[in-house]
């Protein structure tokens, strides 16, 4: 469960950081995912920085430090999609649309677990002679 979270997260992460450089490359700031609360330059900037504290938190969890951090960004990231897709008014074009915002907020549930888990994890203790 722990590693689905740390590759849910860190793939996540990464597109949105290649999404937010590709936009900032492009300099026109078109950038417009409407089940997030930003829009235009704004949005590229949460995306960029985002993405880059998101990539931080999986790297120290990973190492076993600041677990906290990384259950705090699982938590954060889901609920952005929870508030997004489905307490906003957000309209779903088709049922692809709505098909893969369940994937992603089910995949986002899952790895919120398992960043508890992470969290949670203590090291079994060495046994004595």
């Amino acid at each position: 469960m722990r590693f689905f979270s740390f590759t849910y997260h860190g793939l996540l992460a990464l597109f949105l950081l290649a999404v937010s450089l590709v936009t900032l490359s492009s300099g026109t700031h078109s950038l417009r995912m409407e089940f997030l609360p930003w829009d235009g330059k704004a949005l590229t900037y949460w995306l960029l920085f985002g993405s880059l504290f998101g990539l931080l938190t999986v790297v120290l969890a990973w190492r076993r430090t600041l677990t906290a951090l990384f259950l705090l960004w699982s938590f954060a990231v889901l609920a952005l999609l929870l508030r997004g897709y489905f307490l906003s008014g957000y309209y779903f074009d088709d049922g692809d649309e709505f098909r893969r915002a369940l994937y992603l907020t089910g995949g986002a549930i899952l790895a919120a677990t398992g960043a508890w888990f992470e969290f949670r994890w203590r090291p079994a203790e060495k046994l004595r002679r």
